[in-house]
């Protein structure tokens, strides 16, 4: 099974914070990245809005009696095209609570073809399709109880049973807002991590500890963290445990404590200061300000390891050539790793987001240097050898290639956008296709202008065969 998860976001802060990222193959909606190897950090969110909440949002105010979703192909391991709807559960005006039903339409279909009932007599066949809806496989069910503790406490607890042989899900979030600092605690089971290959890890038990400063525009920010893993990974799609060998390093038993700190600056290299239009509200106010910005980040990471994962990673180091600070103890089976990063980020956008057509152009680049001791002798060497006289290598070449990833909306008419959101990567090895467009991501954004800053976003990912909808608030 092919998968893909995303999150269709302007990412400013780079591509090395583990931002949990949005995925159909799940009800909740929500899945993790398999942490890097030192890098990348974990960062700690606020509480974003819950997929049920969503859900009950779009039936309530948007009129979608259902709302669609696709994972995969079936015939790969993949749920196909499934319909959601939420039914609201009033406990007080602290407590909300959501059941949260899915039905399977495309394995129901395929049933109903493969049966021949569409060619049946009326009698037969409306005993047939009733026969085939009591199926319990084509069902899925979440729980999910969010409550108010306090003004600056919230507890999420959330159940998910599947009426197939998929694995029942566990779920409890607890978010403390301090003054500067955000506290979330994390306990899934099984918790759900995608690589970057897009295979889905199934980890027995996972539970995690994020405090983080709350980041400003510009200037510094730190983040602590604690992981903990334990049980033997499962793939997701077919319930099997995989050999040691063939799993992610650091999602193997045990107990990661990281730590960083990063430093951001945001420049204005243009800003338009001519008037908006008269009466007329943007369609989203954080769209409506043509401007020309540079950001960039720079900061440090360390990861503390203990367990299994320790051992594995430092295997998976040696064979990968990482560099920067490490240190191995296997006999305790420890290892501490650290490195440096950064991030240069470009955005431009013309118009305001206010007149009915092509109102709003915005395209955004980001260059990511997950590793800059890496980054730093592929600099030094190059250097050499240009000193030298010499034809560089591609190996010096391929270190000093960032990761790169590209966006571009246009508004096509009122509150109706187009985006596209694509990564780049830079093989120098392959020499018919040096540089690829991997995972590109399709969506329609609708902005919700009442709202001042909201918008529903139904992307596709072709080359993973996902598809979602999703609704999303003051983001940019």
């Amino acid at each position: 099974m092919t998968t893909a998860v995303k999150k269709l976001r302007w990412a400013t802060d780079g591509g090395f914070w583990d931002l949990d990222v949005s995925t159909p193959a799940t009800l909740d909606g929500l899945a993790r990245p398999v942490p890097g190897n030192p890098l990348p950090l974990g960062l700690s969110r606020g509480t974003r809005l819950s997929r049920p909440k969503q859900i009950d949002f779009m039936q309530r105010f948007m009129t979608a009696p259902f709302i669609p979703s696709f994972a995969g192909d079936p015939g790969r391991g993949g749920s196909g095209l499934s319909l959601q709807r939420v039914l609201t559960i009033p406990f007080g005006e602290n407590w909300f609570a959501t059941l949260l039903g899915q039905f399977n339409l495309q394995k129901f279909v395929s049933s109903v073809k493969e049966k021949g009932l569409l060619q049946e007599q009326d009698s037969t066949w409306w005993r047939g399709i009733g026969r085939h809806l009591r199926d319990k496989s084509l069902y899925a069910l979440n729980f999910c109880s969010e409550m108010l503790l306090t003004p600056e406490d919230t507890l999420l607890v959330s159940l998910e049973e599947y009426g197939d042989e998929r694995t029942p899900r566990r779920k409890a979030v607890f978010h403390h807002k301090f003054p500067h600092h955000n506290l979330l605690v994390e306990a899934f089971s099984p918790g759900l991590f995608v690589s970057k290959d897009g295979t889905y890890w199934d980890v027995p038990l996972s539970i995690a500890c994020d405090l983080a400063s709350i980041a400003s525009d510009s200037g510094s920010s730190y983040h602590l963290s604690m992981h903990h893993n334990s049980g033997s990974l499962r793939h997701c799609e077919n319930n099997e445990i995989i050999p040691t060998r063939e799993v992610p390093a650091t999602l193997l038993p045990g107990t990661a404590l990281k730590g960083a700190y990063s430093f951001k600056k945001n420049i204005d290299l243009w800003r338009s200061k001519a008037p908006k239009l008269k009466l007329v509200q943007p369609y989203d106010v954080f769209l409506s300000n043509p401007h020309v910005t540079a950001s960039g980040i720079v900061g440090a990471a360390a990861t503390a390891s203990f367990g299994d994962n320790a051992v594995k990673s430092h295997v998976a180091d040696i064979s990968q050539n990482n560099t920067g600070i490490c240190f191995n103890a296997p006999a305790i089976k420890s290892a501490l790793r650290g490195d440096v990063f950064a991030a240069v980020a470009f955005t431009a956008q013309l118009g305001n987001f206010q007149r009915l057509f092509l109102d709003l152009t915005r395209f955004h680049a980001c260059l990511d240097f997950p590793s800059g001791s890496k980054f730093l002798t592929g600099a030094v060497l190059l250097a050499q050898d240009l000193l030298n006289s010499q034809r560089p290598n591609l190996e010096t070449l391929q270190a000093i290639c960032p990761n790169a990833t590209l966006s571009l909306q246009q508004q096509i008419g009122g509150p109706f956008s187009v985006r596209v959101d694509s990564r780049v990567s830079v093989d120098l090895k392959d020499r018919d296709r040096p540089v690829r467009v991997d995972d590109s991501v399709f969506a329609i954004e609708y902005a919700l202008q009442v709202l001042g800053s909201a918008k529903a976003v139904a992307w596709y990912a072709p080359k993973q065969q996902e598809f979602m909808v999703e609704l999303r608030f003051f983001e940019t």
